[in-house]
């Protein structure tokens, strides 16, 4: 077993920020693991925000969390990430993004690269100084390809004078294995 993954190692890194933020969005909640890693690590009146488009994945989520008893610290949307400011009013502190499909769900129901910049725009405009956003992006299948060479691109433009951004992915898998990027705020 893999325990040294994207995963453990975004949960890793954002660990010491989530304990002290007080609003959070996971953008594409999927199967639940990373909205119920920020509702387990959370201030108790810390907000969080989940969003997917599926509604299987919503119910999903919905579950863990109820499972593990912090279903009460997350406010649901069934809608696409990118109208997130429609409902979060409040600067961020700490977002959260898995990139590519639902885990056994449609692979067809993919996030694409002109809504993950798209987002990522609106992201960083309401991003507290010194608040995170996570992103994985899985390359390996072709829209995800797509999505991580243009998202990389990106990134790479980022003034260095506001934002902070590094890559993380393993050197000895397949080049589509998968990639962790994490921004941080610097400046305002």
């Amino acid at each position: 077993m893999q325990s040294f993954n994207m995963i453990n190692v975004a949960h890793t890194l954002l660990l010491d920020k989530v304990k002290q933020a007080q609003i959070m969005l996971d953008a594409t909640c999927g199967n639940g693991f990373d909205t119920l890693f920020l509702s387990k690590n959370s201030l108790s009146q810390a907000e969080i925000y989940a969003f997917d488009i599926q509604p299987e994945a919503i119910a999903n989520s919905k579950k863990l969390l109820k499972e593990q008893g912090v279903e009460h610290k997350v406010s649901w949307f069934c809608d696409n990430h990118i109208n997130f400011s429609d409902y979060i009013k409040n600067k961020l502190d700490v977002v959260i993004l898995n990139l590519g499909y639902l885990p056994n769900g449609d692979k067809n129901i993919t996030t694409t690269a002109p809504t993950t910049i798209l987002l990522l725009e609106k992201l960083l405009i309401k991003l507290n100084v010194g608040g995170i956003v996570a992103i994985t992006s899985y390359p390996g299948h072709n829209e995800g390809f797509a999505e991580n060479l243009i998202l990389q691109d990106q990134l790479q433009t980022l003034s260095s004078k506001y934002f902070t951004v590094a890559s993380f992915k393993m050197i000895n898998h397949s080049d589509k294995a998968p990639v962790f990027y994490i921004i941080e705020k610097v400046r305002g």
